[in-house]
């Protein structure tokens, strides 16, 4: 077996087209409408956002999965509106999508799986995508090229490509399976994603935006694509943040073709779920690296903690502190603002047995400051562009690691001008 993510020379899975066009609807004339489509179709599990507040296409999304029972022909995807707190109005926009979609690309209306990313509360141009369908049409095709524009027209204030591929090698006959993953996201970031949506699996709470498309060739069953799915997106986007806040309409979508002619056996799972969870550890981490104003990349190593929920916890909680982000930004080893931010985050422990590391530096243990602790060498790991942080609870023998980042002036600069 081989794992390759980043390697462009990896071939792309078999049986997807892909391809991008102008629809209009960004205000920069840019790629904003991407299409994927499988010709024969494929089996599919998607994890939507457990926001409460859920835009159009996750509604629409769900149903389809649903009704298809796990079956998705075309994907189609906006940015630049998000088709949010739209209304019946939003639903039926998006309805309407997907059905001229099917019209163009040879299936039923409910094997086409929408998506939208953008500003919020604004009434969705379905007219503009209906419209640029027909071009959409002509500009698939199977290259790396195409498969990258359908990866730069998702994007909104990215400022990097997000692209990951792998490949599994089966047997001793040569035969691969492939995977192809792109991403979006820099903003609005903390994904929390709710159990998969595909057939006998019971769909989980309803867990700028996170899309995220994951395609193979391997032949797998939507169930089984679900059971694969959960493991590899719990310790990848799950274990992110930006700054705390998730999207209204963050998906992560899992598609196999079966073109490769693999079945799905034991080995070939335990190889496929390897290859999976480095594609998507890969696209988790350009997220993070390329978010809105990110001068530091920070890797929150939490162990001894009685379970792996409340390592979590305890991650989550650091991440999103503004004091904790802030003295990132500027390489402050205050490492009283993380040991504040464990302490509210719910999870008991005793602060006398608690241990806090920057780099390779103790610089917290016993309830006191570290005897050699050196300001001027944590402040320069901490000028570095990723780092880790280690939180020793001394409760039990959990871990879990989560990647998140600084908070500057230019993401406020960003967000605070973002809906004009």
């Amino acid at each position: 077996m081989t794992n390759e993510a980043n390697v462009p020379s990896v071939a792309l899975p078999l049986g997807f087209s892909w391809g991008a066009v102008k629809a209009g609807i960004k205000a920069s004339g840019k790629l904003d409408l991407a299409v994927a489509v499988a010709p024969n179709g494929a089996t599919a599990a998607a994890m939507f956002t457990s926001n409460q507040v859920v835009a159009a296409p996750v509604t629409v999304g769900r149903r389809h999965l649903t009704a298809t029972g796990g079956r998705v022909s075309a994907v189609l995807v906006n940015a630049g509106n998000a088709n949010c707190a739209t209304g019946a109005a939003g639903i039926d926009a998006c309805h309407d999508t997907c059905v001229a979609a099917a019209e163009q690309f040879g299936c039923i209306f409910d094997e086409v799986l929408p998506s939208s990313t953008g500003i919020i509360g604004v009434p969705f141009p379905a007219g503009k995508v209906i419209a640029a369908l027909p071009e959409a049409k002509l500009a698939l095709g199977t290259s790396s090229d195409h498969a990258e524009s359908f990866a730069r027209a998702i994007l909104t204030t990215d400022t990097k490509l997000k692209v990951a591929r792998a490949v599994v090698e089966v047997g001793d006959a040569g035969q691969q399976v492939r995977i192809f993953g792109a991403a979006k996201g820099a903003g609005m970031i903390a994904p929390r994603l709710g159990g998969p949506v595909a057939p006998v699996v019971p769909a989980g709470p309803p867990h700028a935006t996170m899309l995220v498309y994951l395609f193979t060739d391997l032949v797998a069953s939507s169930t089984d694509l679900a059971a694969m799915m959960q493991p590899a997106v719990q310790r990848s986007f799950n274990s992110i943040s930006i700054d705390g806040d998730t999207s209204t309409n963050d998906t992560v979508l899992l598609l196999a073709s079966g073109a490769s002619g693999v079945a799905l056996d034991e080995p070939v799972r335990e190889a496929f779920q390897n290859a999976l969870k480095l594609v998507c550890q890969s696209l988790a981490h350009k997220i993070v690296d390329d978010g809105e104003g990110v001068t530091h990349v920070v890797t929150l190593h939490i162990q001894s903690a009685r379970d792996e929920e409340e390592a979590m916890q305890v991650a989550r909680s650091i991440a999103n502190s503004p004091l904790c982000k802030t003295a990132w930004s500027s390489g402050d080893p205050n490492w009283g603002r993380l040991l504040a931010a464990a302490g509210y985050s719910g999870v008991r422990f005793d602060p006398e047995r608690v241990t806090v590391m920057i780099g390779p530096q103790v610089v917290f243990t016993g309830g006191l400051r570290a005897p050699d602790f050196d300001e001027a060498a944590a402040h320069a790991t901490m000028l570095q562009r990723e780092y880790t942080i280690l939180i020793d609870l001394g409760q039990g023998h959990a871990e879990c690691r989560f990647l998140t980042c600084d908070l500057t002036a230019e993401y406020v600069a960003i967000n605070a001008d973002y809906s004009t």
